[in-house]
């Protein structure tokens, strides 16, 4: 990075948009993030020529918060996760009641609800978290409110 370089408000990002996870299977995803997690369908755009569907769920319109972008490739079935992304975090009131429901609907529960083990050092406060997976084996944590 050059410290000389002009920044102004400008050329300095504003929010985080979306991130975009790859899906093998569009509706087993969708009925996921919007039967169990509660999302919605924000929008959707088809590129034919392409052969694949981008699906855009959230919990609020695009405008004011950011989204989930499912891609799914209507030719490719499977695919490997990489070491470098970890999960998506969300925040829910009833942490407890949440896995309870979410274990009645089949989810996969990785780690059950619980306080984390070691406690952050600048405030000493450990978050009750748990991890759930989506179809696609992607990790999502729970975080208590």
């Amino acid at each position: 990075m050059n410290a000389k370089n002009d920044i102004s408000a400008q050329t300095i990002p504003t929010r985080i948009l979306y991130t975009m996870i790859r899906v093998a299977n569009l509706e087993h995803s969708l009925a996921f993030y919007r039967d169990v997690l509660g999302m919605h369908e924000v929008r959707r755009e088809t590129f034919t020529e392409g052969r694949f569907t981008l699906v855009f769920v959230g919990y609020r319109a695009e405008t004011e918060n950011a989204v989930i972008e499912l891609t799914y490739n209507w030719d490719k079935t499977s695919y490997l996760h990489g070491t470098g992304f970890g999960h998506i975090a969300l925040e829910v009131p009833d942490i407890h009641g949440a896995c309870e429901r979410f274990s009645r609907m089949g989810v996969k529960i990785v780690r059950a609800p619980g306080p984390m083990t070691l406690a952050v050092d600048e405030t000493g406060h450990r978050e009750t978290i748990a991890f759930i997976e989506d179809p696609d084996g992607y990790r999502i944590e729970l975080i208590q409110t």
